[in-house]
C-alpha cells in the first residue's frame, strides 16, 4: 500500500477512537451502499411501454367489469308490465330494431348515456345480429333483452289467418287477398281456375300476397296428386284436370259435405249415358267468368244462351273448372257413391232428393214445389242457387219423354216466378248420338 492509503486508514482509526459508536449503533448492521442506477431505466421508451402495459391491464379489468354488468342488464327482467304488440318492419337493421324496442318500452337502459346500446352489445356478443326477423311480435310482461333477442331470432311472430271458402273463383280469391290489410305486394295476375286449394292459411304481418298464392298452388298440387293416385280406376277422365273440372261443378252444386259423393255419382252416371250435365253454375260461369256471381236470378234467356261452359248446350264436361274446389269435393269425385241416380232436386231444407228415373224425379219436384209454396205463404221463401233446374212434365211422362222440349216461356221471365231461381227445371237427359 502507498503512503496515502496508510494515512487514510490511520485517519479513520483516529476518528473511530475519538467518536466511538454507542452500543446500539455497534449492534446495528451497516447500511449497504446504494445500487448503481441503470441508464436504461431512465429511457423514455421503457417508460412509455410500462405505461401502456399498465393501461392494458386496467382496460382488461374494466372490460371484464363492463361485460359482467352488461350481461346482468341483458338478462334481467325488462320494463314491460303487460303484453305489448310491436311491429318490426322488414329490412330493419339492428340499430333500427333497438330504437323501436326502446321507443315502445320493451327494453330500457338504467342510464340515458347507454340508451339501447346494451341491447345492441348483447345481440352482437351472442353473434345474432344477422338473424333477427321482421314481423309482428307480442312481447310478454317482464321479458328480458335476451328474451326479446330469442323471440326475434326464432321468428315467433303473431300469426294471422285468411280463409278461402271452397268454390271461390281465382279472381275472387285474389280480391280477398287484396282486401287483407296485413298482406303486402301486388298480385301479378289471376291464377288459372282450379289451381288453388281453398283452405285457411296462416301468415305474419307483412307477408306477400304472392306468397299466399304460391302456398295455395302447392297445396292444390299435393292434394290432387294424392287424390288422383287413389281414385276409382273406372272414372271416365283423361287426366287430373277433368277430375278438377267436375269437382268444381260438384262444389258449386251443394254445400253439404255428405252429399258431394252422391252428387258426383249423378254427374258421372249422366256422363256414362252421354247425357248433358245441365248444371246451373256452368251457365253463370259462362256468362260472367271469374266474377263468380251473376248478380241476379237466372232467366230462360241465360239458359238458352250458348257458351263454352253452358252444360245445357255442350256435351260432356266444360273446357275447364268453374271454381276452385276443396279437398272434399275432389275426393268425392275421385271416389263417388255407387248409385244409379240421374237427377236431384232441393228438398226444401237445404239438402237434395235424388232419383234414378224421371218419373220419380218429377214426384220429388212436386214435393219441392209444395214445400216452397208453404214457405212462400208463411213469408219464409228462400233462394237456393245450387239446385239443378227442372220443368214439370205431363203426369204420365216416362223416361222416353225425357228429351221433350221445355215449355215455352218469355225469355225475360224468371223460370218459375215463385222464387228468383227455380230449381224445378229438369235435368233433362239427352239422346245418345247415333
Amino acid at each position: 500500500m502507498d503512503d496515502r492509503q496508510d494515512a487514510n486508514d490511520t485517519s479513520d482509526e483516529v476518528r473511530t477512537r475519538l467518536n466511538p459508536k454507542s452500543p446500539r449503533e455497534a449492534l446495528a448492521p451497516e447500511q449497504a451502499p446504494p445500487l448503481p442506477r441503470s441508464r436504461s431505466a431512465r429511457n423514455p421508451i421503457v417508460v412509455v411501454m410500462n405505461g401502456l402495459v399498465t393501461l392494458l391491464v386496467l382496460g382488461v379489468i374494466a372490460a371484464g367489469v363492463l361485460l359482467y354488468w352488461g350481461k346482468g342488464e341483458f338478462e334481467k327482467p325488462g320494463p314491460l308490465t303487460a303484453e305489448k304488440v310491436v311491429v318490426i318492419p322488414a329490412d330493419s337493421g339492428l340499430a333500427r330494431i333497438a330504437d323501436i324496442l326502446e321507443t315502445e318500452g320493451v327494453i330500457e337502459s338504467p342510464y340515458d348515456l347507454f340508451g339501447h346500446y346494451v341491447f345492441i352489445g348483447g345481440v352482437r356478443a351472442y353473434q345474432q345480429q344477422g338473424r333477427l326477423k321482421a314481423g309482428e311480435y307480442a312481447f310478454p310482461a317482464g321479458i328480458s333483452m335476451r328474451g326479446v333477442m330469442n323471440m326475434l331470432v326464432s321468428g315467433k311472430a303473431i300469426l294471422h289467418q285468411i280463409t278461402f271458402p271452397e268454390g271461390l273463383t281465382s279472381r275472387q280469391i285474389v280480391d280477398r287477398l287484396n282486401a287483407n290489410e296485413f298482406l303486402t305486394g301486388a298480385v301479378a295476375g289471376v291464377p288459372d281456375e282450379g289451381t288453388l286449394l281453398p283452405e285457411t292459411y296462416s301468415f305474419t304481418r307483412g307477408a306477400a300476397r304472392s306468397q299466399i298464392l304460391d302456398q295455395m298452388k302447392s297445396a292444390h298440387a299435393r292434394a290432387l296428386e294424392e287424390i288422383w293416385a287413389g281414385r276409382d280406376k273406372d272414372l271416365p277422365f283423361d287426366g287430373p284436370h277433368q277430375l278438377v273440372t267436375l269437382a268444381s261443378i260438384v262444389e258449386k252444386e251443394t254445400g253439404k259435405a255428405d252429399e258431394r259423393p252422391h252428387v258426383a255419382s249423378v254427374f258421372l252416371n249422366r256422363l256414362e249415358r252421354n247425357m248433358r250435365l245441365q248444371s246451373d253454375p256452368t251457365i253463370i260461369y259462362g256468362l260472367v267468368g271469374g266474377a263468380g256471381t251473376l248478380g241476379r236470378p237466372i232467366t230462360r234467356a241465360d239458359i238458352d244462351k250458348p257458351t263454352p261452359y253452358n252444360t245445357y248446350h255442350v256435351n260432356g264436361l266444360p273446357p275447364g273448372p268453374i271454381a276452385n274446389p276443396g279437398r272434399a269435393a275432389l275426393e268425392a269425385v275421385a271416389n263417388p257413391s255407387n248409385t244409379k241416380d240421374l237427377y236431384f232436386v232441393a228438398d226444401g231444407s237445404g239438402g237434395h232428393i235424388f232419383a234414378a228415373s224421371l218419373a220419380e224425379h218429377n214426384r220429388n219436384v212436386a214435393k219441392w214445389r209444395k214445400v216452397e209454396r208453404a214457405k212462400a205463404a208463411a213469408g219464409k221463401a228462400d233462394v237456393d242457387t245450387k239446385d239443378p233446374d227442372a220443368v214439370d212434365l205431363p203426369p204420365d211422362a216416362d223416361d222416353d219423354d225425357a228429351a221433350a222440349p221445355a215449355p215455352k216461356a218469355d225469355p225475360n221471365d224468371l223460370l218459375d216466378g215463385a222464387k228468383p231461381r227455380d230449381p224445378a227445371l229438369p235435368v233433362l237427359p239427352q239422346p245418345k248420338p247415333e
